[in-house]
Parts: C-alpha cells; structure tokens; sequence
C-alpha cells in the first residue's frame, strides 16, 4: 500500500452527481496541477519502469492523435517550452520530449492519465485506441485496449444501453476548446493509487470503519481539433477522510 495524498480537493465530492453528470469544462482548466504532482509523477516513473506494458498501450493507427495530444499538453501547460527538446516540471525535474514514444512521454509531464478514443468509419462507438494508464481504480487497460465505449465500461453498476447512448452523444458533439467534465468519489481503505482488476475478478470489500480515504477522479472529455480524436483524462485525487470533511462537510447534508 502506497499513500500519495493530496490535502484538498477544488470541487465538493461528497455531493455527486447521477450519472453521467456532465458539465462544461473552462478550456485553461482542462489540466491541472496539485500538491500531489511530484509524488504521482513518482509514482509514474516508477509504473513506467516496472509495469510498462500495463499501463501503456497505442495502435499504430493512433500515432497521429498522440502526436497532437502531446502537442496540446505542451502547449497548454509548458507554453514557452512547448517546442523545446527538454520541459522542467512543475517539481523541477527535467524531461526529454521523445516524440517516437508519445503516450509514454505524457505520462512524464502531466499529472493525468489519458485515454485517445477515436470512431472507426461505418462504427456507431469510440474506440480506446491508445492510453496512457497509470493510477486505475478497478480496471485493466488490458481489457478495454481496442474495445467500444460500452464494453469499456462492463460491468459498471448503472451504465445501461441508455446511459452508453448519452455517453456516445456526448463523445459525438463535444466541441474542441470546448471540453467537459465529470468526476466520481468513492471511499477506500487503499490508498495507491494503482489498483488494476479484471472484470471477472471480485471488487475488494472495506467497512465504513476501515474507508479512511476518499479516492475521486476528475474526468474530462476534450476534442482534439485536427486528428478530431476525443480525449477522456483522468485526474486522480486521494484524500483523508479528516481533510475531506474539514473542507466540504459543511456544504452538505452528511444524513441525507
């Protein structure tokens, strides 16, 4: 068990949202950084490293749509560095920008994990063509890698026919500089934050007594506007229950 926490949280996670809870994104917060992005960026090097072939994978047809999403990242949180060889991080480490590898260079200089997702002509769904995938919380990248949006999200509790269709709609008509997010909140008695798992393997049981995390992921959907490939990331925050109360306790009804 490895405990990278953050100290707070910029939205009220004990007040979810049903599914899928979208809403609009403001472009410049797309991707964020936190406290927790020197520990995490650790911990993806370290994922990188000893579990690479768990946590990345691309098809070959995904190249130009890493390519610009690796230029967006640049671009959005590097600005004047964008186009060098070498960015420095928020934390001060310096990283070369190997573009024959893209997926694994995000995974070096963002904080979040990304999912390309392109529509394959004559298809009614996204595919997940390409990811970056470091911190799951109850899933393999193994199992979705290639696979339609509806069977990426077998067997999620609540995601129907209905639910996928919305889903795909929205995947269909969000705009490019015009992104949207959810996020989701569960409490765990693990904090690390990579927690692979098959679907056919079963979930690990805690108690209230024992769920002494909120573990809760900021989940975007952004279009990029030459490739037109969708981009679902994920920004993960884990956080003490202490911290989690001491900050939006009050804004909600804890009994309701």
């Amino acid at each position: 068990m490895t405990e990278i926490l953050q100290t707070s949280i910029p939205y009220n996670p004990l007040a979810p949202r049903p599914l899928p809870g979208i809403q609009p994104l403001p472009a410049e917060d797309w991707l964020r950084f936190d406290d927790g992005f020197a520990a995490q960026l650790g911990e993806r090097e370290r994922l990188l490293r000893d579990h690479r072939d768990a946590v990345l994978a691309m098809d070959d047809a995904a190249e130009p749509a890493a390519q610009e999403l690796l230029d967006q990242v640049l671009a959005v949180r590097y600005g004047a560095q964008a186009n060098a060889s070498h960015v420095t991080r928020p934390d001060g480490v310096t990283v070369a920008i190997d573009r024959s590898v893209p997926m694994e260079t995000l995974g070096r200089i963002a904080q979040q994990d990304f999912c390309i997702l392109e529509k394959p002509e004559a298809s009614n769904e996204h595919v997940l063509t390409a990811a970056i995938l470091c911190f799951p919380a109850s899933w393999t990248l193994a199992q979705k890698f290639m696979k339609p949006l509806l069977a990426i999200h077998t067997p999620v509790a609540d995601y129907d026919e209905g639910i996928a269709r919305r889903v795909q709609r929205l995947f269909d008509g969000v705009q490019a500089g015009r992104p949207l997010w959810r996020f989701n909140a569960l409490w765990y008695a693990d904090p690390s934050l990579h927690q692979p798992r098959r679907e056919e393997d079963p979930r690990a049981t805690s108690t209230p007594e024992t769920q002494h995390y909120m573990r809760s992921e900021l989940q975007s959907i952004y279009r990029l506007p030459r490739t037109r490939a969708v981009i679902f990331s994920i920004h993960t925050t884990v956080l003490t229950r202490a911290d989690v109360l001491a900050q939006w306790a009050s804004e909600v009804d804890l009994e309701a």
